[in-house]
């Protein structure tokens, strides 16, 4: 049995580059992976339960008809407010403005209507307020 030795010199500079492009070339394939599998969008944790857009409904006071304008996107409620009170209805109704911005507040904390806390010196008024919100999302809620 003759066996005959080969000797293979490697260049370190080969190696290195070798490696460097392999790096890459992994770089690049679980990149491509993670842009062209499809998501699994069904189990997310946010549903569309809203067609994005500004709603609005009307609440009459005193003769005077104040909208109420509620802005969602698919899944959240983003703004609540008046989009027309002016200087003479605030001044009539005083209390009007700081009850819809509490109803407001615990509406972006809640993402619902669900478990309002009213406020002692005006529920009434919190009640219309919230029944308007709740037009206004009736007209946003998707029919799946």
């Amino acid at each position: 049995m003759s066996s005959k030795t080969k000797i293979v010199v490697l260049h370190m500079k080969e190696i290195i580059y070798t490696a460097v492009f392999a790096t890459l070339a992994v770089i690049l394939i679980v990149l491509l992976l993670f842009m062209f599998l499809p998501k699994n969008r069904g189990t997310s944790i946010h549903e569309e339960k809203y067609m994005p857009g500004v709603y609005t409904s009307t609440v009459t006071l005193n003769n005077t008809a104040l909208e109420v304008e509620v802005t969602v996107d698919e899944s959240h409620i983003n703004s609540i407010r008046f989009s027309n009170l002016d200087e003479t209805v605030a001044t009539m109704f005083p209390l009007i403005q700081p009850a819809i911005e509490d109803i407001a507040e615990q509406v972006y904390d809640n993402q619902s209507l669900e478990n309002i806390q009213y406020s002692e010196s005006n529920p009434y008024t919190s009640q219309v307020i919230i029944n308007a919100i709740e037009e206004a999302l009736k007209k946003a809620e998707t029919t799946k």
